[in-house]
């Protein structure tokens, strides 16, 4: 089997087995063209530990950052170790190989104020690109849904919505899970749904759709929230995740109860909710700043 082959064959595997989605399988796919690329005319069951310290390296000072050299080491792993279960290696030559540390990133949010802004109703040259929009975007905040998951929404889910006050999402790994839905989406959901036809096919079972009618692309979502933010003049550039990191921080500032937001946010993991604690505490600490006697004294 040719190198080629058994990353294309893995990678089947991934996608029809493990049910990894697209987004996660493409990036594999390119963190293993690394490998070979890397590799040149070295056969895989010849690479050692000093091969792959050297690769990590030259990719390190090509600029490649901690975490992305985290998640290629790990596809590098998962692919050896798929091929030492099949006898075509030895050992695994990524054992031990640890990603140099970046520092940690904290996820940008919008203020309530700033979020409240972005969500005012605006005008638009099309009143139904401008419901459609809204619906979006409000839905997004009051859900914390991800990109992929709002775009993969049918029309079908307008009736959960309505009468149920929540929306279930297909999430990473098809996993489904059921989220609230608040007064304000919902009514931009109904204006929406009440002008869709003006956009979408007949045949069309996407809930938001673009100028040509069809289920609307991520790009396009990123595109009219990019607009949206600059025609309302909020300082920063506002994209998707911004505003799930936002409903994350909020919930959290309000409530406090961790394990609510993990379960509202689809994460596996309670260590990827505890991030917003951070962003928690940067409020906190602001408002400190701003109030406590000492905190203003010079």
């Amino acid at each position: 089997m040719t190198p080629v082959v058994a990353v294309d064959t893995w990678l089947a595997e991934l996608s029809d087995q493990r049910r990894l989605s697209a987004h996660t399988v493409s990036n594999y796919r390119r963190d293993l063209q690394k490998l070979l690329a890397a590799a040149g005319d070295i056969p895989l069951a010849s690479l050692q530990v000093h091969h792959l310290r050297r690769f990590v390296a030259q990719l390190h000072g090509q600029g490649l950052a901690g975490r992305s050299l985290a998640r290629t080491l790990s596809a590098w792993r998962g692919f050896f170790q798929w091929l030492g279960e099949r006898g075509m290696v030895k050992a695994n030559p990524c054992d031990g190989i640890r990603p140099p540390k970046s520092p940690r990133l904290l996820p940008k949010a919008l203020s309530v104020d700033e979020t409240s802004r972005l969500l005012t109703p605006v005008e638009d040259d099309d009143p139904a690109q401008a419901a459609r929009d809204l619906a979006m975007f409000e839905l997004f905040y009051s859900s914390g849904l991800r990109l992929a998951e709002l775009v993969a929404l049918d029309c079908e889910a307008l009736d959960s919505i309505a009468h149920e006050s929540e929306v279930r999402v297909l999430g990473k790994r098809n996993k489904l899970r059921l989220v609230p839905v608040g007064s304000k989406a919902r009514e931009a959901l109904a204006a929406w749904a009440a002008v869709r036809g003006e956009l979408a096919k007949p045949e069309e079972k996407a809930l938001f759709v673009g100028q040509r009618g069809a289920r609307i692309s991520p790009r396009m979502v990123e595109a009219r929230l990019a607009r949206r933010a600059m025609l309302l003049g909020l300082p920063t550039h506002v994209h998707p995740h911004m505003l799930r990191h936002s409903f994350a921080s909020h919930v959290l500032q309000s409530s406090g109860d961790l394990r609510a937001v993990q379960e509202m946010l689809g994460h596996a993991s309670i260590a990827s909710t505890q991030v917003y604690t951070h962003l928690d505490f940067q409020h906190l600490a602001k408002v400190y700043d701003a109030a406590h006697p000492r905190a203003k004294s010079k």
